[in-house]
């Protein structure tokens, strides 16, 4: 958990203001939940990651019996299916929204990993369609590409061919989610670290090959990669959609009973073509994700040299556990701070982030100057400038060194004279040059001088 300086907020600002401006093309809607939920709430949603809650012990009275009965929000997913559950009757069909807010996990921080950070999510709720995964795959790839991210796909999976997959190889449902939980760091460990971790849960050797042949397939070769990458490279290379219904009708003949699972993906696949996504979904048949509640397709982003920066899917569940009442859903969710160190380690913030807190400051000789050093900052406020007035009677040049170590490019200086006269020399610390105004004039010189400096 983190402080945020200025400069770190204005990035932030920054990212989260171009994913509220995509999402709200694509007809989402903002929402807001509470920090804290019941624990009833959010345990038995997430599966091996459940110890990983904050729990909030009980309070006053309560106090001394050790119990919790609150806990920090998780994720986003989970009070989104309970508000849908609570207002159902409120909310339209289909409901779509977006939620930008943090959530909080006990987890070991890392590189873009911490405790409390904050979730982008959308998800569109009260339609099995495939046109929601398409358009869910759209809204992201339409945000990264506008932040500047260029080196991204959004890899593609189904948990019920994973299960598909699963029973080919033996596998008993009981064990599933645990195996699934392993094959999913596939792309963290490699084979090798997967391959020890199912040996250490009592899979055989033979049993371990058959899976391993089946989720880590010989991967194609770089001449391959490239040809369908059209000069695109990447970690998990993106295919077009024919390149990926053929990697979907190989896997049917090894795994017939995913057959509508795989239908499913390849109506997402040429959908997904239509929008800001084309050309870059993949189909990874070892993507897994570790939350139980996913029912159906489900999606990674992932960054070339970086990993996950978000990921989704299908949970039609969900809503049930709180209402009685199946109603389907999907979403997506990015990692605003994962998003903020890959984007910062590759300086794609613009140059204006790195602003001054001001436009001008109002600089005077003495006290008596700090009156219509009052009045001449409103009057600059009224015509849109950032203004501040330095609060202690100083040397004028001690001033000037202050607002040009903020870098605020000018500094409107009221001496004796300018008061009397009722004018103000602005002092512009770009060019060090200097020019005297009548105060209702200096505001609109400003910004002109602002403009022409871009």
């Amino acid at each position: 958990m983190r402080d945020f300086l200025p400069e770190d907020v204005r990035r932030r600002e920054y990212v989260i203001g171009i994913i509220k401006r995509v999402y709200e093309r694509y007809g989402f809607e903002p929402l807001e939940t509470p920090a804290a939920e019941n624990l009833e709430t959010l345990l038995g949603k997430y599966g091996d990651e459940e110890k990983l809650i904050f729990k909030i012990l009980r309070r006053g009275e309560h106090e001394a019996t050790g119990q919790a009965d609150l806990a920090l929000r998780y994720d986003l997913t989970v009070p989104l299916a309970r508000v849908v559950a609570q207002y159902q009757a409120k909310l339209p069909r289909p409901f779509k929204r977006y939620q930008i807010q943090p959530v909080w996990r006990a987890d070991r921080p890392g590189r873009g990993r911490f405790r409390e950070f904050y979730q982008c999510d959308v998800d569109s709720l009260g339609s099995t369609s495939p046109v929601v995964e398409a358009e869910l795959c759209g809204a992201v790839a339409d945000a990264m590409t506008e932040l500047g991210f260029s080196d991204f796909v959004i890899r593609l999976n189904h948990r019920q061919l994973l299960t598909a997959m699963l029973d080919s190889r033996g596998v008993k449902p009981n064990e599933h989610m645990a195996t699934l939980v392993t094959l999913d760091k596939l792309d963290k460990v490699g084979r090798e670290g997967v391959e020890k971790e199912l040996e250490a849960r009592g899979r055989s050797r033979d049993a371990i090959e058959a899976l391993m042949e089946l989720f880590a397939p010989p991967q194609p070769s770089a001449a391959t990669i490239s040809k369908a990458m059209e000069g695109l490279r990447n970690a998990y290379a993106p295919s077009p959609a024919s390149v990926v219904r053929d990697a979907l009708k190989g896997l049917l003949d090894a795994v017939p009973h995913g057959q509508s699972a795989i239908a499913n993906l390849k109506e997402i696949v040429t959908l997904a073509e239509q929008t800001k996504a084309k050309g870059r979904i993949t189909f990874d048949r070892s993507l897994a994700r570790g939350l139980s509640y996913y029912t159906g397709a489900i999606m990674e982003l992932n960054v070339d040299g970086i990993g996950s920066l978000g990921g989704g899917g299908r949970y039609d569940n969900l809503i049930g556990m709180f209402s009685g009442q199946q109603i389907p859903a999907c979403g997506f969710s990015l990692g605003l701070e994962r998003i903020l160190v890959v984007m910062t380690e590759r300086g794609m913030f613009p140059p204006s982030l790195a602003t001054s807190p001001a436009d001008v400051m109002v600089a005077t000789f003495d006290a008596a100057g700090a009156g219509p050093a009052m009045r001449i900052a409103d009057q600059l406020r009224q015509s849109g400038l950032r203004v501040m007035v330095y609060p202690d009677p100083d040397r004028i040049g001690k001033q000037i060194k202050y607002a040009d170590g903020r870098g605020i490019p000018f500094v409107a200086i009221l001496g004796e004279d300018e008061i009397r006269a009722g004018r103000v020399t602005i002092k512009n610390l770009a060019d060090r040059t200097q020019q005297t105004y009548e105060q209702s004039e200096a505001g609109a010189a400003i910004r002109e001088a602002l403009q022409q400096r871009g």
